[in-house]
């Protein structure tokens, strides 16, 4: 029996499938979406803070438990950053909405992001043609 998948809401590094590849995970199901309630922060990695002005895009992917459990022990060990999940309800493109995990840092230390690692964001925001003033917000991050 295989393990059942549930929807993740990715924002940051992990909506860009060339990053997941780098720990062998590649959704069967994803689309664009976004998550109200929130901003962007990138600083050094991204992360979500709560904002009632705000909202976040993203895609949604399919994943199994142990998909996540991977690829969030990478972000620790490989970006020296703790990600837990909470519950979010994204709204994709077509205006349906579906509940998804989220994975948010509890705290992080602000510092510079490398542009390297902001462009990593920004690539794929591009591709999936999110609104371009959300690029521009993207952007901001360069130092």
């Amino acid at each position: 029996m295989s393990e059942p998948k549930l929807w993740v809401f990715f924002y940051g590094s992990y909506m860009n499938f060339d990053v997941l590849k780098e720990v062998d995970f590649v959704p069967e199901q994803w689309e664009v979406a976004k998550v109200s309630g929130f901003d962007i922060m990138i600083q050094p990695r991204a992360n979500l803070v709560v904002s009632d002005r705000q909202c976040v895009y993203g895609i949604l992917a399919t994943a199994t438990h142990a998909e996540l459990n991977r690829l969030y022990a990478h972000a620790k060990d490989v970006l020296g950053e703790t990600y837990l999940p909470e519950a979010v309800l994204a709204e994709t493109l077509i205006a349906s909405f579906r509940p998804a995990l989220c994975y948010i840092a509890p705290s992080m230390e602000a510092k510079p992001a490398a542009n390297d690692y902001v462009e990593s964001i920004v690539e794929p925001a591009r591709e999936f043609n999110f609104p371009e003033w959300y690029i521009k917000r993207l952007e901001r991050f360069r130092t």
